[in-house]
């Protein structure tokens, strides 16, 4: 049985009950009739919805971000250490120091809709970003992610540098020690201070978070210097969630910390690794009342800031 079109004839009983093959031309009329007697507004309204949802499918030249999930640089992540130190005398410490991130959405490989822009619009605890801002136009997945990964590695070999460096200051003998440092599905160099603070506390005998949970954020150079990086009002939303009550920020960072920081957190402002090491002892030890809060007035003019 071939399928039926609008010319074919269509099945009806007729009047006897029995069936004829009678082309329906008065269901067609009255379509015809029923668009016909539509006011030009309808089609208008139609055709806006229709436009309105392919825009909203499109994809969007913006990159969303939102609150990361944290890691424990004291703990394991799948199963490995994520600082493993060889050679060298490590000690344990009842106390978390996370390392923070931000999702991000719409780089390189992971694509968005309109719809999701605006929907990061909308969500306080997500920002919107032109895409140009984030990465260069044109860079493929495959570049972006080398890209990441390169920072990532050069930041962990300053932190690696730093770290020792300033566990050696400490009088922990750290001549041949061997350090890996693994985490996976993490790019940028933003967590380099928290990847050298975890060094030194494993290095140090002293229990300098003493079962506090310390989160912070910031790059790091191998002098021990604390810059700037991006998204850090996310990343202390991300710290709280995660059990954190205490956030170390850049200083560089200052003027987007104030106004920022979620409820149950406080901020200390370093600007070295000494002054975030400082930092954490005087918390392990509850003495950390007078720590440096991050002010407007007192946050440094920042660029090139980092994810």
């Amino acid at each position: 049985m071939s399928s039926l079109n609008p010319h074919e004839s269509i099945v009806h009983p007729d009047s006897n009950g029995s069936q004829t093959n009678e082309p329906d031309h008065g269901m067609f009329r009255r379509l015809r009739v029923r668009w016909h007697n539509r006011p030009k507004r309808y089609f208008i309204g139609l055709f806006t919805v229709v436009l309105a949802l392919c825009l909203m499918l499109a994809p969007s030249p913006y990159v969303v971000e939102s609150p990361g999930p944290t890691e424990n640089v004291l703990g394991k992540a799948d199963g490995k250490e994520v600082i493993s130190v060889g050679n060298a005398t490590t000690y344990p410490d009842r106390g978390k120091l996370l390392l923070t991130t931000v999702n991000a959405s719409g780089v390189p490989g992971y694509p968005i809709s309109n719809i999701w822009a605006l929907i990061g619009w909308l969500e306080p605890h997500m920002n919107v970003l032109p895409s140009e801002a984030v990465f260069p136009v044109g860079q493929s997945s495959e570049e972006y992610d080398q890209e990441a990964k390169a920072d990532m590695d050069s930041s962990m070999e300053a932190a690696t540098a730093a770290g020792l460096a300033y566990a050696r200051q400490l009088g922990a003998n750290v001549s041949d020690a061997d350090v890996s440092m693994h985490i996976e599905d993490i790019g940028g160099p933003s967590a380099g201070m928290m990847y050298a603070l975890g060094l030194v506390d494993k290095l140090t005998p002293e229990n300098e978070a003493n079962g506090v949970t310390v989160a912070g954020t910031g790059t790091i150079d191998k002098s021990g210097k604390v810059g700037a990086i991006g998204g850090i009002d996310l990343k202390m939303i991300g710290a709280q969630q995660d059990g954190a009550t205490w956030f170390l920020a850049p200083a560089e960072n200052c003027d987007e910390v104030v106004g920022h920081v979620p409820n149950g957190l406080r901020d200390v402002k370093v600007s070295t690794l000494e002054e975030a090491y400082t930092a954490l002892v005087k918390i392990g030890k509850g003495e950390a009342a007078s720590l440096p809060r991050c002010t407007v007035t007192q946050s440094a003019e920042h660029s090139g800031i980092e994810e």
